[in-house]
């Protein structure tokens, strides 16, 4: 990972996660002085002019140590005497020279450019993501320097402008009333933005607050004017006189939410159990539309369970745990730790129950079980998900019956090869959804149908199920769809030969802010590593590749590269056994060939027999996020290397 640097703030550097001792004040300051400069070269004698007012004797001395210095500290690995390349001299003076990506002012300024030509929800996005960088006043050290004013002065209106398009862009989404917060605190401390009043007049208006709209209206007119002496702009008196007229449209949604919310909160006593039943309701709908939603759903959800259990109900525990039947297509769970809470209450809960607890309630908790057990070697999943399944067969329980699919579907791994197996749960799902109005299901099968018809290079198929699951989750508002068909399309595009890598990324910065770590983190350097071995070229790969949960089964490949078969062969000898998910057919053709690398006979023939039965896939295609290309390719490359095992 490259050294990155923060001016969103006091002035920092970062590596590897850590920050980079700076040293002095006057050496941080001629770092900020070259980062403001934009990867232009500053002569020393105007770093000298910029850091003292009457410099000493020995200025320009002391700036080349302050320079020295700021070399090792970011670029501590540099051989002696070898050039610089980040802090670099060039002609007479110093430039410093990061990737586009590594100032933290520098995507704050390109995302915010970015939002302007995006559609309102990535536009959101984006601006989010961008103010969430900011960690007190640009350059926050250097607030007195002449040479950092100007600079600060563009960030800090950049600031604010992104402000006001994240609050139009929460407009444009129907979100008026979730606008008007940011947007009053925002006019309180800078009541000259005539836009700002203009927003906020605007969200109140649309949230079904008219009379709260006018004020803030007359507000505006006289701070303008008492305080600046001007009159408001013409779209601030268009406003006005649209709001007089009421030629605008309100936000009945806003307005109702509002009133809903606010008679729930006055007639449900706060400790009543009724509230946990509810909360998880929003939660299951918070969790459907990703990003923060989906992480802070996730994060409540085990607290639900909690409140739940100290109320010592087993069946109002149960339905607490069981009402949270958001649908989940990928195969590794986002944490973990909570998804082992989840399973032990739910366990729990399952034990207390009174046999004649309601058998669709029971059905809940054993698909609960599966849902969070995802890649586990334990045999209890499957049998969860298949008494699930059989249950809400059943008692003809549409929705009951789509959820305890989608438990079977994530525990349909116990071998390699069963593309065919899900694409007919996905089918199912399919069906169940569009008859039973169950649209997040209905989208779930279209989803997975699009990773089995991938898998079996079918990609004609794959993509009627990708362009339906766009089409649906555009009409239902599920952003996270999209996630899952762009990376589908690298995939294509990989499968036909084309030029992924970049696709690859493209899909990667989308997956950035979408709240699925366990899908995240590692997932673009495995799949261009699958391609690149596919394809046959080199594995180059930085040493601090972060290969997140898939380390195990690719640094041994990628160490065999380079030459470092004893080291990639002791990871072999210790490498835990791969899980059994959407990624296993990819995961042993990384394992099958490093072992072959290495020698580890053994293992490269456990690896033949584990993929022979998905001889007529493409590996890892069936995750719908990257392919090593067909399996029966790997599998000659085993053979032949286990045919001529010692041999030359």
């Amino acid at each position: 990972m490259s050294t990155s640097f923060g001016v969103l703030g006091p002035v920092v550097a970062w590596s590897r996660g850590a920050d980079v001792d700076l040293k002095g004040p006057r050496h941080r300051e001629v770092l900020a002085r070259l980062i403001a400069a934009h990867g232009r070269v500053v002569p020393v004698q105007r770093i000298v002019a910029d850091l003292w007012e009457s410099p000493p004797d020995a200025a320009v001395v002391a700036v080349r140590t302050f320079v020295a210095a700021l070399r090792r500290a970011l670029e501590p690995s540099r051989a002696p005497r070898s050039p610089a390349t980040l802090l670099v001299t060039e002609g007479p003076g110093y430039a410093l020279r990061p990737a586009h990506d590594a100032v933290d002012a520098w995507r704050f300024a390109a995302a915010v450019s970015a939002a302007g030509d995006a559609s309102p929800g990535d536009a959101l996005r984006l601006l989010d993501d961008a103010l969430a960088l900011w960690r007190g006043p640009a350059y926050a050290d250097f607030a007195g320097a002449a040479w950092a004013r100007a600079e600060r002065t563009r960030l800090t209106e950049l600031r604010l402008t992104a402000v006001e398009r994240r609050a139009d862009a929460l407009l444009a989404l129907g979100r008026a009333a979730d606008a008007v917060p940011d947007l009053d605190a925002h006019v309180a401390e800078h009541p000259w933005r005539e836009e700002a009043w203009r927003l906020l007049a605007l969200a109140l208006y649309r949230a079904g607050r008219q009379a709260d709209a006018l004020d803030v209206l007359r507000r505006a007119r006289s701070l303008l004017g008492d305080q600046l002496g001007v009159d408001p702009g013409p779209r601030l008196r268009q406003l006005e006189t649209d709001l007089l007229r009421q030629d605008l449209p309100v936000d009945t949604v806003g307005r109702v939410w509002a009133d809903a919310a606010a008679a729930y909160d006055q007639t449900v006593a706060a400790g009543a159990p009724g509230r946990l039943e509810s909360t998880v309701g929003l939660l299951r709908i918070l969790a459907l539309t990703g990003g923060r939603g989906l992480a802070a759903a996730q994060e409540q959800r085990v607290a639900a369970i909690a409140a739940a259990e100290q109320l010592g109900d087993p069946e109002l525990t149960a339905r607490v745990i069981g009402a949270y039947d958001v649908p989940g297509v990928w195969t590794r769970s986002d944490h973990p730790d909570r998804s082992a809470l989840v399973v032990a209450a739910a366990e729990r809960t399952l034990a207390a129950l009174a046999p004649s607890a309601p058998p669709a309630t029971r059905a809940r908790l054993l698909a609960t079980v599966a849902m969070e057990s995802r890649g586990s070697h334990s045999s209890r999943p499957a049998q969860a998900a298949a008494e699930a399944e059989r249950i809400a067969r059943e008692l003809h329980d549409p929705a009951l019956l789509a959820f305890a699919l989608n438990a079977t579907f994530l525990q349909t791994f116990q071998r390699a090869g069963l593309a065919p197996s899900r694409d007919g749960i996905g089918a199912e799902l399919v069906a169940l959804g569009a008859t039973h109005g169950l649209s997040a299901f209905e989208i779930l099968g279209r989803l997975v149908r699009m990773q089995a018809r991938a898998a079996l290079a079918d990609f004609a198929g794959a993509d009627e199920h990708a362009e339906a699951a766009d089409d649906l989750g555009a009409r239902h508002d599920r952003p996270l769809v999209a996630v899952f068909t762009q990376w589908y399309r690298a995939v294509r595009l990989a499968a036909a030969g084309g030029e992924a890598e970049d696709a690859y990324r493209a899909a990667a910065e989308r997956l950035e802010g979408a709240g699925m770590p366990g899908l995240e983190r590692g997932l673009l350097p495995l799949a261009l590593l699958c391609l690149r071995v596919w394809r046959e070229r080199p594995l180059d790969f930085a040493d601090d590749t972060d290969w997140g949960p898939y380390a195990p089964w690719a640094l041994p490949l990628v160490l065999a590269s380079r030459g470092r078969h004893a080291e990639a062969a002791g990871l072999l000898r210790r490498m835990p056994e791969p899980p059994r998910d959407l990624l296993f057919e990819a995961t042993w053709c990384l394992i099958g060939r490093a072992a072959l690398a290495t020698g580890e006979w053994a293992l490269a023939e456990r690896a033949r027999s584990v993929l022979a039965p998905a001889a007529g896939e493409l590996a890892g295609a069936g995750s719908a996020v990257l392919t090593a290309g067909p399996v029966a390719f790997h599998l000659a490359a085993l053979d032949t290397g286990l045919s001529t095992r010692g041999s030359g």
